[in-house]
């Protein structure tokens, strides 16, 4: 039950719901178990009067000559008169059921209720439609072989309901008066206690833009610290996130900046005065493989901002990863031949149990091609001396997990060096391959995406040159 509806939910009005639906619940509650517990209160001291005279009628009872009888003096019966607001009667029967006094016709108790003499029981009773309380006691009397007299007093029940209804009214009619005070008060103890969530509201719209400090758990309530330490902390990721993005887009444009001013080198070299046409041709050969390498690295950028965004936009299904790995390295034979380098595949058919992954087939080829294009960039080939590249998709034979593996028989990489590869630009010394320095980091955040992890070491150990194999462990499905 919400007693007060709106369009977006609000923590006082959620609070004030919680707090006062109950209360004004069990108010009726509380007035129904008042009005009980009236009656009770409210029918003792009559019940108790009602038992006082029947043991006073029980005593007026006589024997003589072993008959029962029952004189009742006038002050006595005046005296049963006497109420302005209730109807009371009384009877005695003798012990042999004769009528001796009294209303002639009220209810008799159940006849198994015979009880000993001088114990006084009530009963509630009908009599002429009207309810009744009625008080009645079983007499033994000084007659041999003879059953007990009766004696009765009955009394109508409007005092009891005129004295319960005061008592209720006497409890209840404050509470008109407490129940809304009571609202006011719980009201203004929540307007207090959300003060500093207020508070809390203020300090943070009065922040600057570029302020990504911690805000300050002390100032605020023990209650609300867990969600201040979540925004701390999702400040603090968002601090990394835009640095981050800051030194992407300066590496970004200073790997740009490169192949540009080559370009406009190459064109002013080509409009001087005196050029030849095969110093023409040279800086139109300049200018393609700067346009080249300029391409190469924006499409290398639109790749990695399309992995590091395509978590929650492509919807992921079930791959063949040794079909998409074979499809990759058809694509890469012609650039692979032109380098004289040999490429090969080995391992697991397509098709095969274990090889399926749960993923994005764009963003996986995507990946293996980064693998293939970094190891035919790095490794050196001669066509008396090929170089050597080998994809392989295996099962392990441990974790029984799906391995991706590229190696070469290339320079390898210093283990001083392997981490460093993955950052965004990064490009292993001593080597005077062109590339954008964006592959490895591409191919990280893409196994990042699938759960996986990326491992370089030796691909010869021990040898020269020992070579590079990378290795992409999928999780177990």
């Amino acid at each position: 039950m919400k007693l007060f509806q709106r369009e977006q939910r609000s923590l006082f009005g959620e609070i004030l719901d919680w707090m006062l639906t109950p209360l004004l619940l069990l108010w009726p509650i509380s007035l129904v178990l008042t009005w009980l517990v009236a009656q009770g209160i409210a029918g003792k001291p009559f019940d108790r009067a009602l038992e006082y005279n029947a043991t006073a009628l029980a005593q007026i009872i006589t024997v003589k000559h072993n008959r029962a009888q029952f004189v009742l003096p006038l002050p006595a019966r005046e005296l049963l008169r006497a109420d302005d607001t209730d109807t009371v009667y009384y009877q005695v029967i003798g012990p042999e059921g004769e009528y001796l006094s009294g209303e002639k016709y009220l209810p008799l108790p159940v006849e198994d209720e015979h009880t000993a003499s001088g114990e006084v029981h009530l009963r509630d009773a009908k009599f002429q439609g009207t309810d009744l309380k009625v008080a009645y006691m079983w007499v033994h009397l000084n007659i041999p072989d003879s059953k007990p007299a009766l004696v009765q007093v009955a009394e109508t029940m409007d005092k009891r309901s005129v004295l319960a209804t005061e008592i209720v009214k006497g409890v209840m009619l404050p509470q008109f008066v407490v129940l809304p005070l009571a609202v006011l008060l719980v009201w203004l103890a929540l307007v207090q206690a959300i003060k500093p969530l207020n508070r809390l509201e203020e300090r943070i719209r009065a922040r600057d833009p570029d302020d990504l400090s911690p805000l300050d758990v002390e100032a605020v309530p023990m209650e609300v610290a867990p969600l201040v330490d979540s925004v701390n902390d999702l400040l603090l990721r968002l601090k990394d996130s835009i640095s981050t993005q800051k030194r992407f887009l300066a590496d970004a444009a200073h790997q740009l900046k490169t192949p540009l001013a080559g370009l406009r080198m190459q064109a002013d070299l080509a409009q001087r005065q005196g050029a030849s046409a095969e110093d023409l041709k040279q800086s139109l050969r300049q200018i393609g493989r700067s346009s080249i390498r300029a391409t190469h690295t924006v499409n290398q950028l639109l790749a990695l901002a399309r992995a590091e965004s395509s978590s929650t936009v492509l919807a992921h299904q079930a791959c063949d990863l040794v079909r998409l790995t074979m499809d990759v390295i058809r694509d890469c034979v012609p650039r692979a031949m032109d380098k004289s380098i040999d490429v090969g595949y080995e391992g697991a058919e397509p098709g095969s149990e274990g090889v399926t992954v749960q993923g994005n087939p764009t963003l996986l080829k995507e990946m293996v091609r980064n693998l293939m294009d970094n190891a035919i960039n790095y490794t050196p080939s001669r066509a008396d001396s090929p170089g050597v590249i080998t994809a392989r998709v295996l099962i392990d034979p441990f974790s029984r997990v799906l391995v991706l593996q590229v190696e070469d028989s290339g320079p390898g990489i210093p283990a001083d060096e392997r981490e460093l590869v993955f950052q965004p630009f990064y490009r292993a010394l001593g080597t005077e391959a062109d590339g954008s320095g964006l592959g490895l980091p591409i191919v990280l955040e893409i196994a990042r995406q699938h759960r996986a992890e990326v491992s370089v070491t030796d691909a010869r150990p021990g040898q020269k040159p020992p070579g590079a194999c990378f290795t992409v462990r999928f999780g177990a499905s």
